[in-house]
């Protein structure tokens, strides 16, 4: 594009002057501007994306985003080199959405039609890597998080208030503080079509099989069959779902 031949290296102090000179203007201008200007600070942009006022962006080199994809205003990437993040069509980030990539070698991929709803707040720590699948929704200030794999599959349901975390603390030696002794994952799998309600809690190591439901509050600590309905502290299978 034409900008590119004003600014042929696009730093990552560049790249916060570009946003912070254009990143507040509103409404139809500022989505305009914004639409000629950006593609030259992510690897890949595609067509009619909208990019609000007061998105704030950070180390977005490697990031390929698809087309229609909307980030609501005050959504915040913030990005560690190098860090490949790809961003599928019509994906929906919703106002303050946090997403966060900590480290050398993490992944984020947010396939077609996933929508993150108000609040929501994704982090991959060094060397992580997480996917959430095809017209997946998250639900508002829920906190997803993985020091190694995290896979949420297509045609989810993740309520308000849910976190799922693919790491823990060790803890094992006294004599050392809790956060000197380093962080063991297992990773974290929910299959294609599950439910989960308001507040679930998922912990490390623990897969959730296909098309099943997690009752609000529920605390999953080991793995769930698929088409199962799941409830309690810690979360117990109570029934399982007919399909024909």
């Amino acid at each position: 594009m034409m900008i590119a031949r004003f600014f042929p290296d696009w730093s990552q102090a560049k790249i916060q002057l570009i946003t912070r000179l254009l990143g507040w203007i509103p409404s139809l201008p500022g989505w305009g501007i914004r639409y000629v200007i950006y593609p030259n600070i992510f690897k890949k942009m595609g067509r009619s994306v909208k990019i609000h006022s007061g998105v704030e962006l950070e180390n977005t080199e490697l990031t390929e985003i698809g087309n229609g994809v909307v980030f609501k205003p005050g959504v915040n990437l913030k990005l560690a080199q190098p860090t490949n993040v790809k961003i599928g069509s019509q994906v929906l980030l919703e106002r303050d959405v946090r997403i966060s990539c900590q480290g050398k070698e993490s992944r984020l991929k947010l396939d077609t039609l996933v929508s993150l709803d108000r609040g929501v707040d994704l982090k991959v720590h060094q060397q992580g890597q997480m996917k959430i699948g095809k017209n997946t929704y998250i639900g508002p200030y829920t906190c997803i998080s993985s020091h190694g794999k995290l896979t949420i599959g297509r045609d989810c349901l993740i309520a308000s208030h849910s976190s799922i975390y693919a790491h823990n603390h060790l803890f094992r030696d006294s004599t050392q503080k809790i956060k000197d002794q380093g962080i063991a994952s297992k990773g974290i799998v929910i299959e294609d079509d599950c439910w989960l309600g308001s507040g679930v809690r998922i912990v490390d190591g623990v897969t959730i099989g296909r098309g099943s439901v997690i009752g609000a509050g529920a605390v999953v600590a080991k793995d769930i069959p698929p088409y199962s309905v799941a409830v309690g502290v810690p979360a117990k299978v109570i029934s399982q779902r007919t399909h024909k």
